[in-house]
């Protein structure tokens, strides 16, 4: 079957919820759209929390692949999204590469960008849905923060810096007060303030995050700039056993070696090395819960030619020793 192809550009003016529903004929019932049985099941709910302070909820299971295509604003638009992403079965988003996987397990669950970036994600059919949209402007995050002395980073966000780009795991907290607000069937006048206290709630967890990462300077994203860090990424991952080499993949990308290392921080949150350290032990844990190699077989085969600094690497990251982590799954 073919799939469900939704393409929007957000604007002042746009519609998620109507224009989703003008495109594939389903009508909108106050601020809910309900999938219909051709299409599925599940509901988009919006609500509005203030003039420049939106939430669209998504849950449903579609019988086609859905694929939401976002392109950049053509004119400058002032609309910071928060993307949560609770899928227990994963979306894609499309990178040069290799596609993202994008669910509630991954460093890819938060997704925070300014209106000028498109990305295109790929929703799988028949099986259930679940991510949630916070937009806002820079004017009602100020207004929320009320910080006098902000960081580079959220002076790029309230300043209306083009390009910003950053993404962040999906925490037990958020993951909570995300449960929370979905999962609300309340409907009484009370309602309204419940929503707005429990989105505020979510966008200081999401602010939290952003402040707990290295200071520095932060730097405009371009799509290409996007399109080289995933390409950076996909290398990373291809060899698990040879650590990355900064000249090596800034010339593949051609980037110089400061930038490459600057936005990869910014972007993904961690430097280079620790990502590629992270996802040995990521690769690590999933082979020795397959009970089929030894724990020094996963070392060697990771790269590791010290079993003892395997052993505490992998103790740092995962609060157990390998065999130990090993024989929780006899």
């Amino acid at each position: 079957m073919p799939a469900m192809l939704f393409e929007f550009v957000s604007s002042p003016h746009f519609n998620f919820l109507t224009s989703f529903g003008q495109q594939f004929d389903i009508p909108v019932q106050g601020d809910t759209l309900v999938i219909p049985p051709s299409l599925g099941t599940g509901t988009i709910r919006k609500i509005d929390l203030g003039p420049e302070f939106k939430l669209l909820i998504h849950q449903y299971t579609l019988n086609d692949e859905l694929i939401l295509k976002r392109l950049p604003s053509e004119q400058p638009y002032d609309l910071i999204s928060i993307i949560f992403h609770v899928n227990d079965v994963p979306a894609r988003l499309s990178t040069p590469g290799s596609d993202v996987v994008l669910s509630r397990t991954t460093e890819f669950a938060v997704q925070i960008a300014s209106a000028d970036l498109t990305s295109t994600i790929h929703f799988p059919a028949h099986v259930p849905i679940s991510y949630t949209v916070v937009g806002l402007s820079s004017a009602t995050l100020r207004e929320l923060l009320q910080i006098d002395a902000p960081s580079p980073v959220l002076q790029s966000m309230l300043n209306r810096v083009p390009g910003f780009l950053v993404y962040e795991r999906l925490d037990a907290d958020v993951l909570t007060s995300l449960r929370q607000l979905t999962d609300n069937q309340r409907e009484d006048e009370l309602t309204s303030f419940f929503y707005r206290i429990k989105v505020q709630e979510l966008v200081y967890q999401v602010i939290d995050r952003l402040l707990r990462r290295d200071a520095g300077q932060h730097q405009p994203v371009v799509p290409a700039d996007t399109d080289r860090l995933f390409s950076v990424r996909t290398a990373i991952l291809t060899d698990l056993a040879a650590p990355p080499r900064l000249p090596q993949l800034a010339r593949m990308v051609g980037m110089s070696q400061t930038r490459l290392k600057d936005l990869f921080r910014q972007v993904f949150g961690t430097s280079i090395y620790a990502y590629f350290q992270q996802a040995r032990i990521e690769e690590a844990a999933l082979l020795l819960r397959q009970r089929k190699h030894s724990v020094a077989e996963v070392g060697y085969r990771l790269g590791f030619e010290n079993m003892s600094h395997f052993s505490r690497l992998f103790q740092k990251h995962k609060g157990i020793a390998p065999k130990k982590y090993a024989g929780g799954y006899d």
